[in-house]
C-alpha cells in the first residue's frame, strides 16, 4: 500500500494560478487566503505527473490520435465506482463541462428558449445559458430544517411549460447533495413527460464523503438513459483542471447522433495530446489515492466542525450526513464584516490552510454575519 501525504504546503505564486491572480479583480485585495474556486491545495497525484513526464521524454509533440485505452479507462472507472454500464460509442471527449453545456444548448435549443436550473447552484450555469441567448427559469431547491436540500417538484410543475432543457447538478454544487435514486427517477419521469432534455453535470461524482454513493442520472431508469446528456471529468477529483480532460456520455442514439455530429464538424471531439494521458492515469491508477484523500478530507471536516462550533455561538453549522464535496466544498462559508471581506470556502485543502482560515475568522469583527453549510 502506497503512502500519500496531504500536508505538504506548496507555493503556487508565479505559476499563473487563477485563484491567486484573480484575488485583486474579485475582492480588491491580494492578502486573502484564496479559497474561492474549486481548486485543490493538494499536489496532483504522482502517477499523473509521471505519466506526463513519460510522454514528454519523446521529443516530438505532433498531431496525436486518441490513446486506445482512453475510452476503456472511462468505462471501467464508471462501472467499478458507480456501477454504471456505458458503451464506447456513447462517449466523446469534451473540452470542459461548462463548454459542453454551451454546446448542448447550441445543438438542442435556440435563442429565447427556456432552460431550468435549480438554485442555489453553480453560477456558471446561468452565465452560459444567458450568454447563449437562452432564458434561465429557476426551480429553487427546498432547504430542510436539518440543512439538506430537496427538489421542489410542485414548483417544477408550475414553471415547466415550454421549457426545453433542465440542467441537473448531480452531485449538487454547492449543496453537497448526492441525489437519491428515487428523486432522480421522479425527475426523469417528469422531464420525459414534458419533453425536457436533462443535461447532468456530474463532475463531482467521484468525491462523495462519509460512504455517500453518487448515482449517475442516466443509470436510474431507461427513461433517464434515453433523455439525458451526462458530463464528467477526472479533474476535480485528481486536481488536474489545467489539463482539460472532460467527457460526455449520450446513450440515446437519437440525441447522440446530432450532438456528436456537431462536435465532429467543429473538431471539438479531438482532445489535446495530454488530456487522454491524464484521464487514463487517473482512472487506471487513482483508486487508492482517491480513498486516502477522501479520508483526509473527512477527518479535516470533523476537526473543522468541532473547532468552528466553539468559536462563536453566532455561527451556524450544519454537520453533514453523507454528502459530496460538490464544488470541492466540504463546508461552504461566507464571512462578511463592515471592515473586511473574507471569502472562505472550505475546499479540498490542507489542514494548515484551514487553521489559518479559522484564525482569521476568529479575529474578525464580532458584528459579522456567518454562514456554513454542508448538506447530505
Amino acid at each position: 500500500m502506497k503512502h500519500y501525504s496531504f500536508d505538504e504546503v506548496i507555493c503556487r505564486k508565479g505559476t499563473n494560478c487563477s485563484k491567486i491572480r484573480a484575488l485583486q479583480m474579485l475582492y480588491g485585495r491580494t492578502d486573502l487566503i484564496p479559497l474561492w474556486v474549486a481548486d485543490m491545495d493538494f499536489a496532483t497525484p504522482p502517477f499523473i505527473l509521471e505519466a506526463l513526464r513519460e510522454r514528454l521524454k519523446h521529443p516530438i509533440l505532433g498531431y496525436t490520435c486518441i490513446d486506445d485505452d482512453y475510452f476503456p479507462a472511462i468505462i471501467d472507472w464508471q462501472k467499478s465506482l458507480h456501477n454504471w454500464d456505458i458503451e464506447k460509442d456513447w462517449i466523446s471527449f469534451m473540452p470542459g463541462v461548462i463548454r459542453g453545456l454551451g454546446f448542448a444548448l447550441q445543438v438542442f435549443t435556440k435563442p429565447g428558449d427556456r432552460i431550468i436550473t435549480q438554485p442555489p447552484v453553480y453560477h456558471m450555469f446561468r452565465h452560459v445559458i444567458e450568454g447563449n441567448g437562452r432564458v434561465v427559469v429557476d426551480n429553487p431547491l427546498i432547504r430542510m430544517e436539518d440543512g439538506h436540500y430537496e427538489m421542489d417538484f410542485d414548483h417544477l410543475a408550475t414553471v415547466a411549460n415550454d421549457v426545453k432543457m433542465l440542467v441537473l447538478c448531480n452531485p449538487h454544487n454547492p449543496g453537497g447533495r448526492c441525489w437519491p435514486k428515487e428523486t432522480l427517477q421522479r425527475l426523469a419521469d417528469f422531464c420525459a413527460a414534458h419533453n425536457i432534455l436533462v443535461v447532468s453535470d456530474e463532475i463531482h461524482a467521484d468525491i462523495a464523503l462519509f460512504s455517500a454513493q453518487h448515482i449517475p442520472f442516466a443509470s436510474v431508469s431507461e427513461t433517464a438513459r434515453n433523455n439525458s446528456i451526462t458530463f464528467g471529468a477526472p479533474t476535480k477529483t485528481f486536481n488536474c483542471a489545467g489539463v482539460v480532460s472532460s467527457w460526455t456520455v449520450v446513450p440515446n442514439k437519437e440525441l447522440r447522433e446530432p450532438f456528436f455530429k456537431w462536435l465532429v464538424a467543429n473538431e471539438i471531439d479531438c482532445p489535446p495530446m495530454f488530456s487522454p494521458t491524464v484521464a487514463i492515469a487517473a482512472y487506471r491508477h487513482g483508486g487508492e489515492w482517491r480513498k486516502t484523500m477522501l479520508r483526509y478530507v473527512e477527518e479535516t471536516l470533523i476537526l473543522w466542525s468541532t473547532i468552528a462550533a466553539n468559536i462563536s455561538p453566532a455561527w451556524w453549522l450544519v454537520v453533514p450526513k453523507p454528502l459530496s464535496l460538490s464544488g470541492s466544498t466540504a463546508v461552504r462559508c461566507n464571512f462578511l464584516t463592515m471592515r473586511s471581506i473574507i471569502s472562505l470556502s472550505m475546499k479540498l485543502t490542507l489542514r494548515s490552510t484551514m487553521e489559518k482560515c479559522l484564525d482569521k475568522a476568529e479575529k474578525a469583527s464580532c458584528d459579522s454575519m456567518w454562514g456554513c453549510h454542508a448538506a447530505s
